[in-house]
């Protein structure tokens, strides 16, 4: 009688998974292209990218290549506080109003951070001296102005500020250079 070989059941899992994970690859792998980015978007296109743990963050990681189309995944913190004040725009004033339909100047800055999941202080003064201070702004920092910080707005490029300036206007993104800064700070 011959000798019989018994392969363990860690062997033929490990050769079954290794010939599953070939046969995904193959079948999941696009063709190379020029742009990287395309290749990660067509491998994780084919999932439900909502349901699947971590996928956002994986694309997220290769925004930095620049030449992709990723977007959302991508759009920095500071954008996305930018486009919630944006969105705001021709809102009316309202002093100490802090949702849409009436805005002051703090209540627009600490609602466009709740939007992204940032929690910060409700007065200008509290938010002046809160955040980390900056000597040149980036997107979605908030920049106070007057002596005491009796104002705020939102920095949205191109030394412009996205605020609520006062009772009888509306939302507005104007030049930052026509109020006086008193500092600038990100959080």
């Amino acid at each position: 009688m011959g000798k019989h070989h018994r392969r363990s059941n860690f062997a033929r899992n490990a050769a079954a998974f290794g010939a599953t994970v070939a046969s995904v690859t193959a079948l999941a792998v696009p063709a190379a292209s020029a742009n990287p980015l395309n290749d990660i978007q067509g491998v994780l296109g084919g999932f439900d990218s909502p349901q699947v743990p971590g996928v956002q963050q994986i694309v997220g990681q290769f925004s930095n290549f620049g030449g992709g189309d990723i977007t959302s995944a991508a759009q920095s913190t500071g954008a996305k506080i930018v486009d919630a004040a944006r969105s705001q725009i021709g809102t009316p004033y309202v002093w100490g109003g802090s949702q849409p339909g009436g805005f002051d100047c703090s209540g627009l800055t600490s609602w466009a951070y709740q939007q992204v999941g940032k929690s910060i202080p409700r007065t200008s003064q509290a938010q002046a001296s809160s955040g980390s201070p900056v000597s040149s702004p980036d997107l979605g920092d908030i920049v106070s102005f007057y002596s005491g910080a009796t104002h705020v707005g939102i920095f949205s490029g191109n030394g412009n500020v996205i605020h609520a300036p006062q009772t009888g206007d509306v939302v507005k993104e104007a030049p930052m250079n026509y109020m006086p800064v008193h500092n600038i700070v990100r959080f």
